[in-house]
């Protein structure tokens, strides 16, 4: 299984706050892209790829290529970041037998069909009811923009 330092829920997905802050706090190797819609876009891929920081590779992947890829034996001195836009994708890859332990719930933005609980995070009634049933199941699920900010726990914004 490949070693995983980080999972991020962020529906900008590479943006200068993961490249200037999270990069530096996490030292990964990789950041994995998980998005069925964007794994298939040339362009946009091209685009996150270039976003990255230098010595960082950038893998841009589908959900069953993903959990392949995670399962695979790790290289020596990999560190991946995994970032996703909603928690749906984090709770298929748990599914499918990927441990994670923690989740640091980034920006998800207002739309019309999510409601707001701060700033930063907006969800729908699936997105809620799929955090809380990874809450349910031990997951730590925190909100936390930048590392610098204090973390706070998904438990007391989600009621």
């Amino acid at each position: 299984m490949k070693n995983i330092s980080l999972v991020r829920i962020d529906d900008r997905l590479i943006h200068g706050q993961v490249i200037t802050a999270w990069v530096k706090v996490f030292p990964v190797t990789k950041i994995l892209i998980i998005d069925n819609e964007l794994a298939g876009n040339r362009l946009m891929s091209r685009i996150y790829r270039a976003a990255a920081p230098i010595g960082i590779e950038v893998l841009i992947k589908n959900e069953e290529d993903s959990i392949n890829f995670i399962k695979e034996p790790p290289l020596k001195n990999e560190e991946i970041m995994i970032l996703v836009k909603t928690p749906q994708v984090i709770e298929r890859l748990t599914q499918n037998e990927i441990p994670i332990s923690k989740i640091v719930l980034g920006g998800m933005g207002a739309r019309d069909d999510r409601k707001r609980f701060n700033r930063n995070i907006s969800v729908n009634q699936e997105e809620e009811d799929c955090l809380k049933r990874m809450l349910n199941n031990n997951i730590s699920i925190v909100y936390q923009l930048v590392p610098l900010e204090t973390p706070m726990d998904l438990n007391n914004i989600i009621k």
